[in-house]
């Protein structure tokens, strides 16, 4: 696999919305640069635009995905969903997604275990957790069915639930040592490292632990620059000047009615509710618009 792994939440409808033929020619871009590895989740609902960049394209490419479905019934239903809509036979990583700790892992038991039986089949080639905690890269480290661990990291420790940043460095060695292949979320903190991205990932490219760092990109100017910088090159001076001034932030529409929804599904507790509607404190938001996804009435995203 590539190291620099295609993010491919920004260019879907939780964020950037892209048509199809555009937010999948920005792919075709990536597997032309050598990044054949590619992140996402069902509820990202970005298959579309996978399915469409792969059409044709003759070169091995690695896919993640996720899934909340904690029952074996449920999570056999997302696997064959994401078969049928990617058009694959095999998923290369398949994910419990956002798992906290020990304790949440084994309420996805059976969910786990369908995985495990698909491994078996072939239907995917290995099984893991994504998680934004300190907890969840421990408790998976010792758990001999996980195979995969994507953790959020980056050089502020930015989206940390429970812990330090030094707490999950040691934590990501930890999973290494028990010999789990582990690729990194986040490493630009959801777009507020942006303005030191140079440094951000000389970070993350500095731990030998990590095999991958999935990193979202929704332009040309993006996929060009993180190609060169995971490739060890001097990014074109030019690029610069325009990334680095893309500001990013939580947007809520005026018709938001307050229905709390979008407060319940924040796991970084950046969200509550004032005079009737939803507000946001960006210095806890890491921009990750997994609320986007639970408001009913389609008002808010990352802009």
């Amino acid at each position: 696999m590539s190291r620099l792994c295609f993010g491919a939440l920004t260019i879907g409808p939780m964020q950037r919305n892209l048509p199809l033929d555009e937010g999948s020619g920005l792919i075709r871009l990536a597997l032309g640069m050598g990044i054949n590895f590619i992140d996402t989740a069902e509820s990202y609902n970005c298959y579309p635009y996978i399915r469409e960049a792969l059409r044709g394209h003759p070169v091995d490419v690695n896919i993640a995905t996720k899934s909340y479905a904690h029952t074996r019934a449920e999570m056999e239903k997302s696997l064959h969903y994401a078969l049928k809509s990617l058009e694959r036979d095999t998923i290369e990583i398949f994910l419990l997604h956002e798992q906290e700790s020990y304790f949440t892992i084994k309420g996805h038991q059976e969910a786990l275990d369908y995985l495990v039986s698909a491994r078996a089949q072939g239907l995917v080639r290995a099984v893991g957790i994504s998680t934004h905690c300190v907890a969840g890269v421990r408790a998976a480290a010792s758990i001999p069915e996980i195979e995969v661990i994507h953790p959020i990291i980056n050089l502020a420790g930015i989206g940390i639930q429970d812990g330090s940043l030094d707490e999950m460095l040691e934590a990501i060695s930890f999973a290494a040592t028990m010999g789990k292949g582990i690729y990194g979320m986040k490493c630009l903190g959801g777009g507020h490292l942006i303005p030191d991205a140079d440094r951000a990932m000389e970070f993350v490219l500095s731990m030998p632990e990590l095999a991958a760092v999935a990193v979202g990109m929704q332009s040309k100017e993006e996929i060009i620059y993180n190609a060169a910088r995971f490739s060890g090159q001097t990014p074109d001076p030019a690029l610069v000047p325009g990334l680095s001034s893309q500001a990013r932030r939580l947007h809520i529409e005026e018709w938001c009615r307050g229905c709390g929804q979008c407060v319940e599904r924040c796991t970084a507790g950046a969200l509550r509710i004032e005079s009737n509607r939803a507000t946001v404190d960006e210095t806890l938001c890491r921009l990750c618009s997994y609320c986007a996804a639970s408001c009913p009435d389609f008002c808010i995203k990352v802009i």
